[in-house]
């Protein structure tokens, strides 16, 4: 917790220095500042049809309190996150029975979500800090107890109306499920350098240097019917990505919508790549090159209350790339939060690697869209990993009235088939309830 303190100690002092000897007005800057949070209570289940994988389980609680100032200086303010998830002495006492990435092995874990001085106006966004991202492939990852977040430099722009461009560097960052910034990521192993990280893909070994984070443009624009975003990620040391996607809605005035979307990614590294240079082995097959293409397509329709769509999604075989072409993504590998099209909740090609997916999905709300359902059916096609198709069920209700603030959810997924992917290659249910109260 050493660094995070020191980033919040940096970050008051800061404040205080823009007032002066002001003890009044430093006092309204809390008074009139603004706090939310949310409770969480998880538990989360893995069913294998295995006779030698035994299945896992965890429940969690987790407390996520924000704070952060009124604004002051003409627009700076500070901002903290306090997050700490505990197991109740719950977790199973045999290791293997532990489903480790809900909140760790541990039965507690405390951290400084979020540590910053920002500065906003109508056009400007600077943040500097420990902070949440929400970009395409560096985002909170938020489907456990606990999100991921970033020591990072942030500078946002609106030139125009619906028109967004981002700069980023990034330093650290903190799983989650550690309790502190690491200069890893999701192909280290876990507990490099003490990290309890959880996971992720792994791929290298334990005596891997650190790398010193990401370098990050892009730009979000948004007009009439149409969306569309692209990005350049440098994951230092690992590989050059550039991102592309667009959205185009056809609105008819009848309630029935029908939209088009489209993505590609590109990626390239040469043998500078921490991968090629200790011949990582992603599903198998190390390289000389890293080299992925991936492109995707998603059509269909919004309705009343709801939508249906199907998606697709190919990547591209690359001889000599590490992993014959796999799609290198230092933070959502392993956890299935990519933006890929086919993506399923347990995973996604990210995790599959060369090949091809589509996706059907239906998703529909009833009493006034207090209850959601949705339900997918993914199928992979894949050259490392074989054939497989996962089944998906999510209900969610959200509160009104005097319990507005809390919900309750249930996602449910069944993975079948497919190499390696599942212990002795037995289907896999992962059954996560989720309960929320924002406050």
């Amino acid at each position: 917790m050493r660094h995070t303190l020191i980033a919040l100690a940096a970050a008051t002092v800061l404040g205080s220095l823009s007032f002066g000897s002001h003890a009044d007005a430093l006092s309204d800057i809390f008074t009139q500042g603004h706090v939310d949070g949310e409770l969480r209570l998880y538990d989360f289940n893995r069913m294998y049809s295995s006779d030698t994988k035994p299945d896992a389980s965890a429940l969690s609680g987790a407390v996520l309190l924000n704070l952060r100032t009124a604004d002051f200086g003409g627009g700076f303010s500070l901002g903290a996150s306090l997050l700490s998830a505990n197991a109740f002495g719950t977790l199973p006492s045999n290791p293997a029975r532990v489903d480790t990435t809900l909140m760790g092995a541990d039965n507690t874990v405390s951290a400084l979500g979020q540590a910053y001085v920002q500065y906003r106006d109508d056009s400007l966004l600077l943040r500097a800090g420990q902070q949440y991202l929400d970009t395409p492939w560096m985002g909170s990852s938020d489907s456990r107890v606990l999100p991921a977040s970033y020591q990072a430099l942030l500078a946002g722009f609106a030139p125009a109306k619906g028109w967004e461009i981002y700069a980023l560097r990034s330093y650290g960052w903190k799983s989650r499920t550690s309790d502190d910034y690491s200069f890893d990521n999701l192909y280290y192993p876990t507990a490099w350098r003490n990290d309890t990280m959880y996971g992720g893909i792994g791929g290298l070994p334990a005596t891997t240097r650190g790398t010193p984070g990401t370098w990050a443009l892009g730009t979000t624009y948004a007009a009439g019917g149409f969306k569309g975003q692209a990005w350049y990620y440098d994951f230092i040391d690992f590989v050059h990505m550039g991102y592309a996607e667009g959205s185009y809605t056809f609105r008819t005035g009848t309630g029935f919508d029908p939209f088009v979307a489209a993505q590609y990614v590109g990626e390239h590294a040469g043998a500078g790549s921490i991968l090629v240079a200790n011949q990582a082995q992603l599903f198998g097959v190390a390289g000389s090159k890293v080299d992925s293409q991936a492109l995707g397509a998603d059509v269909g329709v919004n309705i009343p209350h709801g939508k249906f769509d199907v998606s697709w999604n190919r990547l591209q075989q690359q001889e000599g790339a590490v992993g014959d072409g796999a799609l290198i993504s230092p933070y959502t590998a392993g956890w299935g939060s990519d933006p890929l099209y086919t993506t399923s909740m347990i995973r996604g090609l990210v995790e599959q690697g060369p090949g091809h997916a589509w996706k059907a999905r239906f998703s529909y709300g009833f009493f006034d869209d207090h209850l959601q359902l949705t339900t997918a059916y993914a199928q992979y096609t894949t050259l490392l990993r074989g054939n497989s198709h996962d089944v998906y069920f999510d209900v969610s209700y959200n509160f009104d009235g005097y319990l507005k603030g809390l919900s309750l959810r249930n996602r449910w997924e069944r993975s079948t088939g497919g190499i390696g992917l599942n212990p002795d290659n037995q289907s896999f249910v992962y059954d996560r309830v989720m309960i929320a109260y924002r406050f």
